[in-house]
């Protein structure tokens, strides 16, 4: 079998390769660690060698500072020897001011008798305070004869140990010398500068409160030590701190280059291996990145097109060219005008092309008629976007094209139905209307056939006069004027057509309204108080739709009152001139409506009236909203005790010049 020895041989040699490239690793590892551990020994025994050197330099300065307290304890002790023979006040000044002037850390003398009163004080001018604790100091130093250190303290003027050294006379205690040191200068003038370099020097007590510290150097922290300095520091403690040594940076140098080059080596080792492996991961990682790309284009139901900044496309999906009919070969590298471009609006087609190519592109998209390479048309909704590389430059502009043929369709279709539930309803409207209607024009008819038979009886008698005839004419054409009005409206109302927005005024459109309900309202006898307001604006609105609207608001108002008391039965019209808006409020003084109807009000088929359609309030909101106004109610408060309902509607005073879809589409 060639195949299978040809594989067993590939498997032996990289086996091989495998054991080759494992011995320089395990060489280097080795290596490695051998380096570190010879670092660590290194730094072991210079931490030992730093530590010997920091406990060393400690003692020294603890025996220079215990041997300099010494020797200014003995003189204070010589001077209250002194201060117990005569004359005790001129020797204290004398003596104790020379004291002062070659002690730099003694700040103040202080002579108290043994009342533990002050009799007097260097430097005169520095008051001196007895704290409380000095009572048993006082006592530790009568009973000791020896001098005795209180605890350190801290204040304004710095860290300060006081010092109680006993004067006797005669062998009779005649009170103490009050001593004061200054901590921080102790340090200063005891710690040379040279132990200062290598080391901080601090001055605390057994609660870890810093008194004094001394120190030129900056930097971490490598070693300590704590040493008491009591007595007679009474709880103080010397601590020293050693910082890292700069000695051996070139040590460490060393040993990082070393283990650098180690783990270069090390690395090196690595590299083909892993090379190889990364490159199979990312062969493998395009193919299922190519493969999870390749699926999502071809699942997608929108088409995608993108396009340089010249125009020219340079990438299509294959959702795209199943919406045209072309194929990716016959579209990459076209340049407008386009193949699926509608040929009868080239023109219109460029000059958005233009603007999407300079950046002006709508941003909620924008709708064209293309034509598919079979010739059909179908309506396209675009979305352009700028096309943007990995570097973040701007190379092109990307587009998303989604077919909306049919649903521009259904919307039409469900416009055209929209358009004709609203002359359903007017003819509803009418139908209800058609009784009293009927009995309005039987007036002016009537009236017109009596004022003929008059006219006739007069011309065929011989006494007639010419003035008695035209008065008569006069009045038969003012009633045929008001019939032919009447049946001019109705008509008018009736009539099917197209929505189409036009200037007209709304006194106009509320007058003939009122007309049509005028007969129904003396008929149930209710009254409608019209209140306009003065120089109303003309408004932009198809005069029948806004006719509707109010004959359902004022037929809803006049079935609301069927309840109410005669006397009380009124319907308020009033129009209100807003900034920007007209509105109209129609106001009745009937029941008012339950909170459950309340939410449903405006839903279509959905009725209050036993014989209701449930269609009336529906239309007249998707009306108020084709028109780009507002439809609500409001119960009547006010004033308190009103019933009631108040339904109003805006409509916008100016033109607009992007007319709006017809209710429905």
């Amino acid at each position: 079998m060639p195949g299978m020895s040809e594989a067993s041989t590939v498997s032996a040699h990289a086996q091989g390769l495998g054991w080759m490239l494992a011995l320089p690793k395990l060489g280097t590892a080795l290596l490695i660690v051998a380096v570190i551990a010879l670092l660590w020994l290194l730094h072991r025994n210079d931490l030992q060698e730093q530590r010997a050197t920091l406990i060393s330099d400690v003692l020294w300065l603890e025996q220079n500072l215990r041997f300099h307290l010494s020797g200014s304890e003995s003189q204070l002790q010589q001077l209250a020897q002194d201060l117990g023979q005569d004359d005790q006040q001129r020797i204290f000044r004398l003596r104790g001011q020379h004291l002062l002037n070659n002690a730099a850390e003694l700040t103040r003398l202080s002579l108290v008798d043994e009342r533990l009163r002050v009799i007097d004080t260097l430097p005169a001018k520095a008051p001196v305070t007895l704290r409380p604790e000095y009572r048993d100091l006082y006592e530790q130093a009568r009973a000791l004869g020896r001098p005795s250190y209180a605890r350190p303290s801290l204040g304004k003027e710095g860290a300060k140990q006081s010092v109680l050294i006993p004067i006797y006379g005669r062998r009779n205690f005649n009170g103490f010398m009050l001593a004061e040191l200054d901590l921080q200068v102790l340090l200063r003038n005891q710690v040379p500068w040279w132990f200062a370099e290598k080391y901080q020097v601090r001055l605390i007590d057994d609660s870890g409160t810093e008194y004094a510290a001394k120190s030129k150097v900056a930097g971490t922290p490598s070693l300590n030590y704590l040493l008491p300095l009591d007595p007679p520091g009474y709880g103080l403690g010397l601590e020293v701190t050693a910082y890292g040594s700069r000695d051996n940076t070139a040590q460490r140098i060393l040993a990082v280059a070393i283990v650098c080059l180690s783990l270069g080596v090390f690395w090196s080792l690595w590299a083909i291996r892993r090379l190889i492996r990364r490159r199979m991961e990312v062969e493998a990682a395009l193919r299922e990145e190519h493969a999870f790309r390749q699926a999502m284009e071809d699942s997608l139901t929108a088409g995608m097109r993108a396009r340089d900044l010249e125009g020219a496309i340079i990438y299509v999906n294959p959702a795209f060219c199943r919406m045209t009919g072309f194929t990716a070969e016959e579209l990459i590298g076209h340049k407008p005008p386009m193949p699926y471009w509608d040929p009868d609006e080239i023109e219109e087609t460029m000059a958005l092309n233009r603007a999407v190519l300079s950046g002006n592109a709508p941003s909620d998209g924008f709708e064209i008629n293309f034509r598919r390479k079979d010739g059909s048309p179908f309506r396209a909704l675009i979305y352009e976007a700028p096309l943007i590389d990995g570097s973040g430059q701007h190379v092109g502009w990307m587009g998303s094209v989604l077919d909306v043929t049919e649903k521009r369709r259904a919307e039409e279709l469900a416009r055209q139905q929209q358009e004709k539930l609203q002359f359903t309803a007017r003819l509803v409207t009418m139908g209800e209307m058609a009784s009293t209607l009927a009995h309005e024009l039987n007036q002016p008819l009537a009236a017109i056939a009596s004022y003929a038979a008059g006219c006739a009886n007069r011309l065929a008698s011989d006494r007639w006069q010419p003035e008695e005839i035209r008065a008569a004419l006069d009045k038969l054409g003012r009633q045929a004027q008001r019939a032919g009005e009447i049946i001019r409206r109705v008509q008018s109302f009736v009539r099917k057509s197209e929505p189409k927005l036009q200037p007209c005024r709304l006194e106009s459109v509320i007058e003939d309204s009122l007309v049509l309900v005028e007969a129904d309202a003396r008929t149930r006898g209710i009254s409608i108080d019209f209140q306009p307001e003065t120089a109303l604006p003309p408004i932009m609105a198809d005069q029948v739709m806004i006719e509707q609207v109010l004959l359902n608001l004022l037929r809803n108002a006049m079935d609301a009152l069927a309840d109410t008391p005669a006397p009380e039965r009124r319907i308020t019209l009033q129009v209100r001139n807003l900034p920007q808006e007209v509105e109209v409020r129609v106001r009745d003084q009937g029941a008012g409506l339950a909170p459950e109807a309340a939410q449903r009000l405006f839903e279509a088929f959905f009725t209050t009236k036993p014989d209701g359609m449930g269609i009336g309030l529906s239309i007249c909101r998707s009306i108020i909203e084709f028109h780009r106004g507002r439809l609500w109610y409001e119960p009547n408060r006010h004033p308190p005790g009103s019933r009631g309902t108040t339904f109003i509607f805006t409509l916008p005073k100016e033109a607009h010049d992007d007319p709006p879809r017809p209710p429905g589409g």
